[in-house]
């Protein structure tokens, strides 16, 4: 886990559990700028970020491997405010509307928001395959262990050991991309300067 520094925390109430995933392009570069997005996104504060782990495709058919990894950050806006901040992202890194279970630059899903459970057509809180993705559990255990679904009472870190022990698509960790290494500070011209390298 990396821990950032933060912006001023005192308008910022909801702790809120993102998973970044890509395969299609140079996924490194995708990662590092949806994080960068959120970065520099007015109203969410990114508190810390997982490691990047390179799983197998899950789904239909076949696809090209995943790079993934789980973000934390606190917000003030609302669910559904901050899915469409995340589609907005997903659509400026050239993601398709339409596009699901297809080959994609970036996907950001909203895991958990606070304790919020919902069940809309548009949205599911927690994300309703949460448990059964390795890719997800293994860098949220990272940030959360100890963080319980508010729908069922068990732990992130308790589903996450569910999983290890069954056979499944394979997941790595990959050290050589460390994100973290992208996040000298939390200022744009930071940020500028560091991904250049993604850049190149």
């Amino acid at each position: 886990m990396i821990g950032l520094p933060g912006r001023n925390t005192a308008r910022l109430a909801e702790v809120v559990y993102l998973g970044l995933g890509t395969n299609l392009g140079d996924r490194a570069r995708h990662l590092a700028w949806a994080l960068f997005a959120l970065v520099t996104h007015p109203e969410l504060e990114v508190t810390a970020v997982s490691r990047i782990y390179e799983t197998e495709y899950v789904g239909p058919g076949s696809q090209d491997p995943y790079l993934n990894a789980c973000v934390e950050l606190k917000t003030r806006l609302s669910p559904r405010v901050l899915l469409a901040v995340l589609k907005g992202a997903e659509q400026r890194q050239g993601r398709q509307p339409g596009g699901h279970m297809q080959p994609r630059p970036i996907d950001l899903d909203i895991l958990l928001y606070g304790d919020q459970v919902l069940a809309g057509a548009d949205l599911k809180l927690p994300h309703p395959q949460i448990r059964d993705r390795a890719f997800v559990l293994e860098p949220l255990a990272e940030l959360a262990a100890h963080v319980k679904f508010p729908d069922s009472g068990e732990t992130i870190g308790s589903a996450c050991a569910k999983i290890r022990r069954k056979s499944g698509p394979w997941i790595e960790v990959r050290p050589d991309l460390e994100l973290g290494n992208a996040l000298p500070d939390n200022n744009k011209e930071g940020w500028s300067a560091a991904l250049a390298v993604h850049s190149r």
